[in-house]
């Protein structure tokens, strides 16, 4: 079966609607996140609703190269918009909060940080990473004001849809409140994606599969999808090398993958296919270190089953979304 000829157009070429081609046709230039670190924390750390934290997070591996307590976010981007320049050939640049929960701190803080981002030359929006229940009306007001005059995505981390996999975890948080967190976003117009994690030891791959239904039926704008992988120093680290569970193998991830994007509305952007993080930080699986090359297999795997993100659902989604749809008002889904 062909990719449908408009979705060639629309997608360059590529069988999944990626976020690089949306920032390209958006720009008209190259685009590139810049990764910072605000020295936030998370509510699952200083205990407000548990400590600790996510038991697979080290914040190091979200930390960017070169990175020192005494930059300034101004510094950070200059120094991480050169190494784009020169990697990428990047020219314009979007200033991405991404460690530990950037909404979590003083309003007037938050304001300052990222209006201070927006004031460096080159950068033409923001996104910002956080938790469901750190996007407090105020929070919201002050992105949607922003929003009005750059380009702004809000990041959602939920990780899973399952409540015993975020209780596993440690997420301190549960679907219901990911949902409204969802509801409020977009009741202001902001553009939100969603991270999620996929191969977790307490899903079946039924489960894993039942993601999509959900986020096609509350309007996700986009997704960032990341395979389990252990990282050095973590909770996971200490299970994993119990022998307590296993990670998928390339193959397996790929085949999920594309299953999964089968099911997605094509209308979703596609931020992130596979997580990674330095190689030295690394415990497993080693696969993922080869970003690259896993792209690419999954590009490969799409053409060879002739598929595409969405066919699946623009085949079924009738009867699914309205089932989906029942079950949020009961209250989530099984």
């Amino acid at each position: 079966m062909k990719l449908p000829f408009h979705l060639q157009e629309e997608w360059g070429g590529r069988r999944y609607n990626s976020f690089g081609h949306l920032l390209r046709g958006t720009f008209r230039a190259r685009v590139h996140k810049v990764t910072l670190r605000a020295d936030f924390t998370c509510p699952n750390r200083d205990g407000r609703v548990a400590v600790g934290g996510c038991i697979y997070c080290n914040n190091a591996s979200h930390t960017p190269r070169g990175y020192h307590p005494t930059m300034s976010i101004h510094e950070q981007l200059e120094q991480g918009m050169e190494a784009a320049r020169r990697r990428h050939k990047a020219e314009r640049f979007i200033a991405y909060f991404q460690s530990y929960t950037n909404t979590y701190g003083p309003i007037s803080k938050l304001e300052r940080l990222y209006r201070e981002a927006l004031d460096c030359p080159g950068v033409v929006g923001l996104s910002v990473a956080t938790r469901p229940d750190c996007v407090a009306d105020e929070v919201l007001d002050l992105l949607e004001d922003i929003s009005r005059h750059t380009y702004v995505w809000l990041e959602l981390g939920l990780e899973s849809m399952h409540e015993k996999t975020l209780r596993w975890v440690n997420r301190g948080h549960g679907l219901g409140e990911f949902i409204e967190a969802v509801e409020r976003t977009k009741a202001r117009g902001l553009r939100l994606c969603v991270h999620l994690i996929l191969g977790f030891p307490t899903e079946s791959r039924e489960e894993i599969l039942q993601t999509p239904l959900l986020l096609n039926r509350i309007g996700i704008d986009g997704v960032k999808l990341h395979n389990l992988h252990v990282i050095k120093h973590t909770a996971l680290e200490e299970i994993y090398r119990s022998g307590a569970f296993s990670l998928m193998s390339r193959e397996e991830y790929v085949s999920l993958l594309v299953e999964f994007l089968e099911r997605l509305s094509p209308e979703i952007t596609i931020h992130r296919l596979t997580g990674e993080t330095y190689r030295e930080l690394t415990v497993a699986p080693e696969w993922s270190i080869n970003k690259i090359g896993l792209l690419n297999t999954i590009q490969e795997e799409l053409e060879r089953r002739e598929t595409w993100q969405g066919r699946v659902y623009l085949e079924s989604d009738g009867p699914q979304s309205a089932q989906t749809g029942s079950a949020l008002q009961r209250g989530g889904l099984p």
